[in-house]
């Protein structure tokens, strides 16, 4: 492998993500590739031109005054318009909490919430609470300065505790009726991404165990082939990049959830990021493959160089890097 992570870029892509016409993009491109403080001001300068950027734009000019999306209940339906796919779609793009997101935020903790198992759940009952729901939830309600929050800490416990006592079962990946749950890779990914937002300082012993739960999970299985236990089959969107990814995963987001836990340089991996870098055009920029339909808004247009996969991908090949 080449000695830095530019150095296996077969053109420059930064200048591009730099552009002003997708602020989101840029502002993640000055702190995450570029080493740039919070203060510095062209970072002060592009998360304020996040929160005038049409997509937080669309997604806020269709919220209610009370904070939810479609109707005021749990959030979660209809995909891709409902309430708690807003909340984690804002976190994506880097917005900063107002008053809008605040309410919004408040409904996910008021009506998502199952005190009863201490999870938060797609409709009210125990088999909603899908590992992937709740790992997405903890990352946008820290990143919105919830992590504090009674429920917010409860759910990190509780989910953590799930995981080393079951590993990442979901009821939507079952073999046949009367059969056991299967652990889910996407499932995974998302609880790993939840607890990377939480700092490392505040990481309770079970949250650790869980960690490593999921990364060992992650490494124990081909990452290529994705030969992960499911009832049919991964997918081919495993190997398709695209932005926002909602419940899904990809190879990529596996990628970043080991490099985020500092997993990335295990060697099994090799081929996975040889994989990644194959896929680069000649100006080492990477395609949108496929997106999210029926949200609020266009984040871009799939089968043209994408700005946010590039970013998606540069990030994990820095912090990978030897």
């Amino acid at each position: 492998m080449s000695s830095s992570w530019r150095d296996a870029l077969r053109g420059d892509p930064i200048p591009w993500l730099l552009e002003a016409d997708n602020p989101s993009v840029r502002a993640f491109t000055l702190t995450d590739l570029l080493g740039r403080p919070a203060s510095d001001s062209e970072v002060v300068a592009a998360r304020k031109a996040i929160m005038h950027s049409r997509p937080v734009r669309d997604i806020l000019a269709a919220q209610y005054p009370a904070g939810y999306w479609i109707k005021p209940d749990v959030g979660y339906s209809p995909k891709y318009r409902a309430t708690v796919w807003q909340v984690i779609f804002l976190t994506d793009l880097g917005a900063t909490r107002t008053e809008a997101i605040a309410r919004a935020c408040e409904h996910v903790l008021a009506y998502a919430y199952l005190p009863e198992v201490g999870l938060f759940s797609a409709h009210k009952r125990v088999n909603g609470t899908f590992p992937c729901l709740n790992g997405n939830l903890l990352r946008a309600l820290w990143h919105f300065g919830y992590g504090a929050h009674p429920i917010v800490q409860q759910v990190a416990e509780t989910l953590a505790g799930k995981v080393v006592e079951e590993q990442f079962r979901c009821r939507c990946d079952i073999v046949s009726p009367g059969r056991d749950r299967l652990p889910c890779v996407w499932g995974c990914i998302k609880v790993l991404g939840g607890f990377a937002a939480i700092p490392p300082a505040f990481h309770s012993p079970i949250i650790q165990a869980a960690i490593a739960r999921g990364v060992n999970f992650l490494l124990s299985y081909d990452l290529v082939r994705a030969d992960y236990p499911y009832a049919e089959k991964i997918g081919e969107l495993w190997w398709q990049f695209g932005f926002p990814l909602g419940f899904a995963a990809d190879a990529l987001e596996a990628l970043t959830a080991l490099a985020v836990h500092g997993a990335a340089d295990d060697p099994r991996l090799i081929p996975a990021f040889e994989r990644v870098l194959d896929k680069q055009d000649e100006q080492g920029r990477w395609l949108l493959e496929t997106t999210l339909e029926k949200t609020w808004t266009q984040f871009e247009e799939k089968g043209r160089p994408s700005k946010w996969v590039t970013l998606r991908a540069l990030q994990v090949l820095k912090r990978s890097w030897p």
